[in-house]
């Protein structure tokens, strides 16, 4: 799996940051198929009225899907631990809808006694 980091709003994104976000993902990425795509974007809000000013954005392309994640936290770590969380559910909730359709997809031909496609 690629994944690409950017900053924004002059984020600085430090190698420790770097590091502890593909650490993140990696596991991630054993879910998924090679050709998926993961783009991180970490932003910080300079709006003093927002407590939790940093805020990561992350979207990863998938054979079939595009999943979407994003958490504000008062650390950059806390914010990517809950992003890789969230699309880690998302992918095991996508793996199992596609599991499930062939599964049913299998049982409805059995019963009809119709051949399936080749």
């Amino acid at each position: 799996m690629q994944i690409d980091i950017r900053a924004r709003n002059g984020t600085k994104v430090t190698e420790e940051i770097r590091g502890y976000a593909k650490m993140r993902f990696e596991k991630l990425s054993n879910k998924v198929s090679d050709p998926a795509r993961l783009e991180l974007e970490f932003k910080e809000e300079h709006n003093p009225s927002i407590a939790e000013h940093f805020v990561v954005d992350a979207v990863l392309y998938m054979k079939g899907a595009t999943l979407r994640a994003s958490d504000r936290s008062f650390e950059m770590k806390h914010a990517v631990h809950e992003v890789s969380d969230e699309l880690s559910r998302q992918v095991d909730k996508f793996r199992s809808k596609r599991r499930n359709r062939k599964t049913m997809h299998r049982l409805s031909n059995k019963a009809t006694g119709a051949q399936p496609a080749a």
